[in-house]
This record gives C-alpha cells, sequence and structure tokens, in this order.
C-alpha cells in the first residue's frame, strides 16, 4: 500500500507499506524552504531519487537489481542527512514539535517504509502517482456536470472507470477491454491466490 503516511493507514497493520516518495520530496522541499541555510534536505532527497533511478532501471529492465553497492551508497546518505536534520532540530519539550522534526521523526522511525521501493523494486512504486491519477477523472467529472443524476448512475460509470483503468494497469487497452465486455468475452484480473 502506497500512501502519504496519513494515520488512518496505521489501521492496515496486516499490510506492507510505502510512504510516497513524491509527498516526502514536497515535504523536504518545504522544509527547505524553511531552513534554507540547512543541506540535510538536499541530502536526503538526492538519496531518494538516487534510489528511485536505481529502481527505475530495474523495472525498465536494464539491471537485474539494485546493487548492494549502489543501495548500501544511496542509504548511508540517506541516514546521514536524517542525523545532520536530527541534530539542527532537537525535540522540544511537550508533545508539539517542530514540521522538520515530525518530518524527520517519520523518515528516521518509518524508514522501511520509505525505503521498501529500493528493496523491492519492481513490486513496490516510489509514489502513488498512479493511483491519484486513476481518482482525477472523477474528480473532473464531478467538476463538469456538477454530479452524478443518481447513486445507480454514479456507480455505474465508477465500475467502468475501474474495470478500464484496471485493464489498462494489466497492459490491456481500453478499447479491447470494452470490445471484450461487449462480446461476451469479460477480461478479469489475475487473482493470486495465497499458497
Amino acid at each position: 500500500m502506497v500512501h502519504d503516511s496519513l494515520s488512518l493507514y496505521a489501521g492496515y497493520p496486516d499490510s506492507a507499506h510505502q510512504l510516497c516518495g513524491a509527498h516526502l520530496v514536497r515535504e523536504l522541499t518545504a522544509a527547505e524552504q524553511d531552513h534554507p541555510k540547512q543541506k540535510w534536505q538536499q541530502q536526503i532527497r538526492w538519496a531518494l531519487a538516487g534510489l528511485n533511478r536505481q529502481a527505475r532501471r530495474v523495472r525498465s529492465g536494464e539491471t537485474a537489481e539494485i546493487t548492494p553497492e549502489a543501495l548500501l551508497f544511496y542509504q548511508r546518505h540517506y541516514h546521514q542527512g536524517l542525523a545532520a536534520g536530527l541534530a539542527l532540530h532537537p525535540r522540544a519539550a511537550g508533545r508539539k514539535q517542530s514540521p522538520a522534526r515530525n518530518l524527520l521523526e517519520r523518515l528516521r522511525d518509518q524508514a522501511g517504509d520509505v525505503l521498501r521501493f529500493a528493496d523491492h523494486p519492481k513490486q513496490v512504486p516510489f509514489t502513488n502517482n498512479t493511483g491519484e491519477r486513476a481518482l482525477r477523472p472523477v474528480k473532473t467529472q464531478v467538476k463538469i456536470s456538477g454530479c452524478h443524476q443518481s447513486d445507480t448512475g454514479a456507480a455505474a460509470w465508477l465500475a467502468v472507470r475501474s474495470y478500464l483503468d484496471s485493464a489498462r494497469k494489466h497492459g490491456m487497452s481500453g478499447f479491447e477491454a470494452i470490445h471484450r465486455a461487449f462480446t461476451g468475452n469479460l477480461w478479469m484480473p489475475p487473482i493470486a491466490l495465497p499458497s
């Protein structure tokens, strides 16, 4: 599950989590704007970008895996950036912490969930952009028409959108998916059964 670290996702403890890299990069950029003389944000962003480049090479088939040396190199820079940031932003008394401290603690305490994409580059994406892109047509439809005329119409429209998005994610064109649906040869995504 790739997400933006909203607390509600903690309600899924049996899921493997990946904190969305795009959201983290935006937070690191905001921290850099708040503290322009500090460099820890740049170092962490650089390390994440380096790991993402390596993961993209694996997904494209250019390489079979992220080499252990590259993984160690970028992870070391990630953790060094964290250590520098934590030293510059010590914990304040009480529960309320600065946004920079909160970000740094999340990056430290959930490092496995931040870096999971590098451990499993073929299975885990760096961002949740694919999921957010799937929601964009829904928001556009609401903007254009205001809303659906009925719950039934909305449910039907969403079912078709979901079917087409799933088919595209499995390499099938929208046209082919619709053609198969109308000719009685409905495409269904493969279901992984527990072994």
